[in-house]
């Protein structure tokens, strides 16, 4: 067995403090991130990983982030998981030689990660840099923005659904969670390293200043909200815009009334059967489908 696939224990090689003693947050954060540059080389800049890392699970989205040019930091896999995984680790091997590979049982699966189950080998990654937003919207003819979406599930299946139904990019308010959280980067399968995604506005009311930066990138702006004068989904004005952005809020409260009155429309999705309103995972798809350009 060679140095890329040695089974460690928990604690005992540094590489693994992102699967098994560092959160999510704290692998974005690049100050959380000094201790663990030093423990991998003690002679290197401590701010090596000043980029920080995230944690994919599964083959298919350990691929995606290979093939969107993500660089690996290390992988960790149980050994039942490894004949259906050597492609994908020769290609880890390929993308980044010096990523250490460890193979372990089913039970230090279990101790390091805390995970009682996996699906599939666990990858960590260097972040890659946002796009820029403006060189973003440029190109782009329909943008979904999430504001303050807080469930990884949701935002996940949004992503999915983006890419499936051919949104150009997406856009997150600033309290709105992170995409390469591991739990929305695997309901995703992946396609948040296909759907281009960047940050808008800096302020908690981001309207004020994102709708504008979409006006001035020519959007019109559609805010999806339970209003008796909004348009419906299926209004032509909506397919026929050249450059839309559709604005999603959170399940709890939906979009904040700032928000929906800096927007060019308001927009609701009819409803039967005394349903007000459906997820916003689900919704999201019937809006990127009934407003989906042709050609």
């Amino acid at each position: 067995m060679n140095k890329s696939q040695t089974s460690f224990l928990a604690g005992q090689d540094p590489y693994l403090a992102p699967f098994s003693s560092m959160t999510d947050g704290q692998l974005r954060d690049p100050k959380q991130l000094v201790g663990l540059a030093r423990a991998i080389d003690p002679e290197g800049a401590p701010e090596r990983l000043a980029s920080g890392l995230f944690v994919a699970e599964s083959v298919n989205v350990i691929d995606r982030a290979l093939n969107a040019g993500c660089v690996p930091f290390a992988v960790l896999t149980d050994r039942r998981w490894l004949a259906a995984s050597e492609a994908l680790l020769e290609k880890v091997r390929a993308a980044n030689p010096a990523a250490p590979v460890a193979v372990v049982s089913s039970e230090e699966m279990r101790s390091i990660t805390g995970y009682e189950m996996t699906r599939g080998p666990l990858a960590a990654f260097h972040r890659p840099p946002e796009p820029d937003l403006a060189a973003l919207l440029t190109g782009a003819h329909r943008v979904a923005v999430l504001e303050d979406v807080t469930n990884y599930t949701n935002i996940g299946a949004i992503f999915r659904s983006a890419a499936a139904l051919n949104i150009d990019a997406v856009l997150l308010t600033p309290a709105c969670h992170d995409p390469l959280f591991r739990r929305a980067s695997r309901v995703s399968m992946g396609t948040v390293f296909q759907v281009p995604w960047a940050r808008i506005g800096h302020a908690r009311d981001w309207a004020a200043e994102g709708v504008a930066r979409l006006r001035e990138a020519g959007f019109v702006t559609a805010a999806l909200a339970l209003a008796d004068d909004a348009l419906s989904i299926a209004d032509t004005r909506l397919k026929a815009a050249d450059k839309l952005a559709l604005v999603l809020g959170t399940e709890g409260d939906g979009l904040a009334a700032s928000t929906i009155a800096a927007c060019d429309w308001t927009v609701r999705i009819p409803m039967h059967h005394g349903v007000d309103s459906l997820n916003v995972a689900a919704a999201s798809a019937v809006a990127f489908w009934e407003t989906r350009r042709e050609g």
